[in-house]
């Protein structure tokens, strides 16, 4: 039905990803998610088949050193009419996950690296936000207004992201997390890119109200180097589109763990996140997170055990949240940022592509630096 209603929007020339962006965004009555792809529990039909990855590129040691099964393991899929696309059904290792949980929430936020929060807020505030936060999530149920993390709803890593200009450039930029990189690094050369550099980093951090309005990433100055995106925490529904926003988008589930490679063709397509899916209140945590880390992983590597209490302040959070980390090459072998450019100042926390359901919803909705359809 939804698939008819698109197709009958594009033949008339109308924004037809808008018109199911809005679908899953509903929320009275709820939609109907029986037509969103499940890659944790498809098989091959005539709209997805299974993709061969380079187990060469990645020794089993390395795959383990960061968290990740050996890659003849990985379950990874395309989708019939999106090349370059390839989607990733949760190759970490058991407990793994929490590691990258606990970077995003504790570690990234850190300066030198930049958050929604800066523009409001002094360096000082924002600190540590972590420390600042602990207490009032642990409390929650009790009446605590919302803390710094709660209130976290994008950072950048490397060379960060202007929303206003929407352009990178060589003076705006700190070290990207060497972790990250080689995660990105080893997921990328398995999917046949090796030589892939993890320049930019968008993290978004989503409430169970929050969605991602539909954009095309282009800002990048080479778009030879794949896209990689990686969640964790409640699943999302992702819209894959074409080059146009009268192509309808196909609709597929991203769970804890998924990894998503978007390169070639399918470099430059509309995406969005509508929805974040409530949890069942029988398992409100994905399963996969409350596992511990394995003896498979080392103690060489670049996972660590997180902590109980560490843990507990995650698991607390993740309970109506997402995060998706977003890793980017951002320049090509030889190529330098053009000297036009505007020095970059300080990043709005109004600007941004994440947005909000709630009574903030059309001021964020206009101060948004993507699109936000509702």
């Amino acid at each position: 039905m939804l698939g008819k209603m698109a197709a009958s929007v594009a033949e008339h020339g109308e924004d037809a990803f808008r018109t199911v962006f809005r679908f899953y965004k509903r929320r009275n009555p709820p939609p109907d998610f029986s037509q969103v792809i499940d890659f944790s529990k498809t098989v091959e039909n005539e709209r997805v088949f299974a993709t061969e990855l380079d187990h060469g590129s990645l020794s089993e040691e390395d795959a383990c050193r960061a968290g990740l099964r050996p890659v003849k393991d990985w379950r990874a899929f395309s989708l019939q009419g999106y090349p370059g696309f390839i989607f990733i059904s949760n190759p970490f290792l058991l407990g793994s996950q929490q590691y990258w949980v606990k970077q995003c929430l504790k570690t990234y936020p850190q300066k030198p690296n930049v958050c929604n929060l800066d523009m409001h807020m002094s360096p000082t505030e924002t600190e540590n936000i972590w420390e600042k936060s602990i207490d009032g999530i642990r409390k929650k149920g009790k009446r605590e207004p919302r803390s710094l993390l709660e209130k976290l709803r994008w950072v950048t890593l490397g060379y960060h992201y202007n929303w206003d200009t929407k352009t990178y450039s060589a003076d705006h930029y700190s070290p990207f997390p060497v972790d990250l990189h080689s995660l990105s690094q080893k997921v990328a050369a398995a999917c046949g890119f090796p030589g892939f550099k993890a320049e930019a980093g968008i993290l978004n951090y989503y409430r169970s109200d929050s969605s991602l309005g539909i954009h095309v990433d282009e800002s990048e100055l080479d778009h030879t180097w794949p896209l990689l995106s990686f969640s964790f925490g409640q699943t999302a529904v992702f819209l894959l589109g074409g080059t146009k926003r009268q192509d309808p988008p196909t609709a597929m589930f991203m769970r804890s763990g998924d990894i998503m490679v978007m390169s070639g063709s399918s470099r430059l397509l509309y995406h969005a996140v509508p929805c974040i899916i409530p949890a069942p209140a029988s398992d409100p945590l994905p399963p996969c997170l409350g596992q511990h880390l394995g003896k498979e992983a080392g103690s060489d590597g670049l996972i660590k055990d997180v902590s109980e209490v560490e843990w507990e302040v995650c698991s607390k959070y993740l309970l109506t949240s997402r995060v998706n980390m977003t890793v980017r090459q951002v320049l090509g072998l030889g190529q330098t940022f053009p000297t036009a450019l505007p020095r970059l100042g300080a990043v709005a926390e109004s600007s941004g592509y994440h947005e909000e359901s709630g009574q903030n919803a059309k001021k964020r909705k206009s101060e948004s630096g993507y699109e936000e359809d509702s």
